[in-house]
């Protein structure tokens, strides 16, 4: 392990929180069903146990400073291409949702674990500031959709998102409970195909909601790396 020298300037400070995001990040992707603990992360990263405890008070507040990475990648890239003047397609919409959701691989499990977090494991100050800030991107995005589609009255567009997240996390979780009941032999029923049913779902919430206003362009296949 390399102990690296105490962060001083702001840069610095930055630097190192993402270098224990990304530790906790390569530990999680190694083993989805494990989450490792503060020495383990710090060791990984290459700094003090300490050190880390100085950036994130507990492991629960670090894991969801992780998941909210994730979602501010997903907002940044969304609301990047609404500002843009051409309309967004569905099939657009959906690459993104791939891209920052569904290939990558620990998205899915951690937002599944923060769900439980936020309410009973986090500070209430803590949980609070980070719901305002999820609230200012869904926001921002919502209102993005209503600018591409008039249609959409105010509020449609922050509905849409949330319903759209409700469809993606849900459909992992019935996706994953199913793997382990075929793990364990018990028998479901039909086989669920998470890619294809994300699919379907989605094209039915978009094209429900959004109607003749989106483009009829080739449905984008949800990648492989969905499946549990």
């Amino acid at each position: 392990m390399v102990i690296r020298q105490r962060a001083v300037q702001a840069e610095d400070k930055e630097e190192r929180r993402h270098a224990i995001l990304d530790a906790a990040e390569e530990l999680l992707a190694e083993e989805v069903n494990r989450v490792a603990n503060m020495a383990e992360v710090a060791d990984r990263a290459g700094l003090a146990k300490g050190t880390v405890y100085l950036y994130f008070p507990s492991k629960d507040e670090l894991l969801v400073a992780l998941h909210e990475r994730h979602a501010e990648a997903f907002f940044k890239a969304l609301i990047a291409r609404l500002e843009q003047p051409t309309t967004l397609t569905l099939d657009e919409m959906r690459a993104l949702t791939t891209e920052h959701m569904i290939s990558q691989p620990t998205f899915l499990p951690l937002a599944t674990l923060c769900f439980g977090l936020m309410e009973t494991e986090i500070p209430r100050e803590v949980a609070s500031a980070f719901k305002q800030r999820m609230t200012e991107r869904l926001t921002r995005a919502g209102a993005g959709l209503e600018r591409h589609f008039p249609a959409l009255r105010a509020g449609d567009g922050i509905a849409l998102l949330r319903h759209s997240y409700a469809l993606i996390v849900g459909l992992w979780q019935m996706s994953a409970s199913q793997a382990r009941a075929n793990d364990d032999a018990v028998c479901v029923g039909a086989e669920f195909d998470y890619p294809t049913e994300l699919n379907r779902a989605l094209n039915a919430l978009w094209r429900g909601t959004i109607g003749n206003a989106l483009e009829a362009t080739p449905r984008v296949a949800i990648s492989e790396a969905g499946r549990s």
